[in-house]
């Protein structure tokens, strides 16, 4: 009874006439996001946070996670299409989506994506309602040492699970913990790592960090030789939408329904969301088929099963970030930071300081699912004739907007300095081949573990003995060091390194 009356609050929220547009907003850009090579939802938030700080939180939050999800429907429109995967998680529906294409069953394609994404999405969305609560009542029994070690924890599945090497993650997280760290001591008072800089005294601003680490480095990778702006696209012309037949409705709905539990799961992973999902759906679905040959050449359940799988990761990701403040991947971090920018600190205290925000983003998912189902295959024709754009038009622009952006932060040109400073850092991570969401992850996670390990030590006289002798974090810190010996076996190594780089 209690779930009804907290989904009535939620609604009540999410279908005023302010957040439906604003839900509209975002779907459509998710969408366009999803669709555009070069960009992502990442970036397009990273560059859309300081554009909220004029709306209502609930608005705000709403619209980016409109992005988010929206992005997860665009992707599958030019890996069907073009073959050429607007998201890393639609990577695996460009294998049987675009050889359905070439066979002239486009149309058959896009509705099961957009079918089995609407499935997903409503499905896994009613899995935030119903397990949210339950676990913010746990979480608020956390003590200290317990959520120090959940940090932990999140950390170390970042890094785990983050695409490329383990060594390369390790070091980009322990970075991003260190550049959390500038400014002043809470407790002491006192500056660290300002080195007399006036401007870090503060610390370092998350929106620098956010928009020159996806915004700038994004760009400035496109222009390279190869790179998403000299990608010769052709007309695909205007795909047919034709009904699916029974025999491709019986194998397509049971790979939604395996594919909406699997990645319902694993996009509560840190690190893993919507990309792990896809791909573990893909090797289910070619595991358990009849004739596994067919896969690669335009299996239905090849597009049915990733697709669900990789919304249904998108919206339970939301899950810990809400009720634990751990962001599970790189958009959840920024929706953190988009939280904490408006005032609001995720975590099991949301639900009861702010209920209308969480269940109004909660019950918005389904709203912004429908939009999506709506818009997703009459504006098919449309997103096809965007992906023409000349990314010389388009990156001005961009970079525009990420100056004004970081200037209108704090009034201040420090900002936009550091945020081409985080830039040329993105860029180095790229040619370095390090993924740069263990270090946001670290930058945003690294400052919550100082200050719970310095409250679990004040409360236990500095004994480290209190890690292990209390049950949850002594369970997390054991998890945390079995992911990183699994990692160290040879064959989930081996595993491990071909899914990323099938994905890559």
């Amino acid at each position: 009874m209690d779930l009804l009356s907290h989904l009535t609050l939620g609604f009540s929220v999410a279908l005023s006439v302010q957040n439906l547009l604003y839900c509209l907003i975002g779907a459509l850009i998710g969408t366009l996001v999803g669709v555009l090579p070069g960009l992502g939802p990442v970036a397009t938030i990273a560059l859309l946070l300081p554009l909220t700080y004029g709306l209502e939180p609930a608005s705000a939050i709403i619209m980016l996670a409109g992005i988010y999800y929206g992005a997860q429907y665009g992707g599958s429109t030019t890996s069907i299409l073009l073959k050429l995967p607007g998201e890393v998680s639609s990577v695996v529906t460009a294998l049987d989506g675009h050889e359905m294409a070439r066979r002239g069953r486009a149309g058959q394609a896009l509705r099961v994506a957009a079918l089995g994404s609407f499935l997903a999405g409503c499905s896994a969305t009613l899995l935030v309602a119903a397990v949210a609560p339950g676990l913010t009542a746990l979480a608020l029994s956390f003590a200290p040492a317990d959520h120090a070690a959940l940090i932990a924890l999140g950390l170390v599945a970042s890094v785990t699970l983050a695409r490329g090497s383990i060594a390369k993650s390790v070091a980009t997280a322990l970075m991003g913990m260190l550049f959390g760290l500038v400014g002043t001591d809470l407790t002491s008072g006192r500056e660290r790592y300002a080195f007399g800089v006036a401007e870090l005294s503060d610390g370092i601003d998350f929106v620098a960090v956010a928009m020159g680490l996806f915004g700038v480095a994004e760009i400035v990778r496109n222009l390279e030789p190869g790179g998403s702006a000299g990608v010769q696209l052709q007309d695909a012309g205007s795909p047919a939408t034709s009904r699916l037949s029974r025999e491709e409705w019986q194998l397509a709905w049971p790979a939604c329904l395996r594919g909406t539990a699997l990645g319902a799961l694993l996009g509560v992973l840190p690190g893993g969301g919507a990309v792990l999902g896809a791909f573990a759906s893909y090797m289910l679905e070619k595991k358990i088929a009849r004739a596994p040959e067919r896969f690669g050449q335009g299996a239905i359940e090849g597009v049915a099963g990733p697709e669900s799988a990789n919304n249904a990761g998108a919206q339970t990701a939301f899950i810990p970030m809400l009720t634990l403040g751990l962001p599970s991947n790189g958009v959840m971090a920024l929706m953190l930071g988009a939280l904490t920018l408006h005032g609001i600190q995720p975590g099991p205290q949301i639900m009861t300081a702010d209920p209308r925000l969480f269940w109004g983003l909660v019950a918005s998912m389904w709203v912004g699912n429908v939009f999506l189902l709506i818009l997703n295959l009459p504006l098919i024709a449309l997103w096809v004739r965007l992906l023409a754009l000349r990314y010389a038009l388009l990156y001005p622009a961009v970079l525009v907007l990420c100056a004004a952006g970081a200037y209108s932060v704090g009034n201040s040109y420090a900002t936009v300095i550091m945020m081409a400073g985080f830039g040329l850092l993105g860029y180095l991570f790229v040619r370095l081949d390090c993924e740069p969401t263990p270090f946001v992850l670290g930058f945003v996670l690294g400052p919550m573990l100082e200050e719970n390990l310095r409250r679990a030590m004040t409360l236990s006289h500095g004994d480290f003995g209190v890690f292990l002798s209390q049950p949850w974090s002594a369970t997390f810190l054991a998890l945390a060091a079995l992911m990183l010996a699994l990692t160290a076996i040879p064959a989930l190594a081996r595993a491990r390194q071909v899914a990323f780089s099938e994905g890559g």
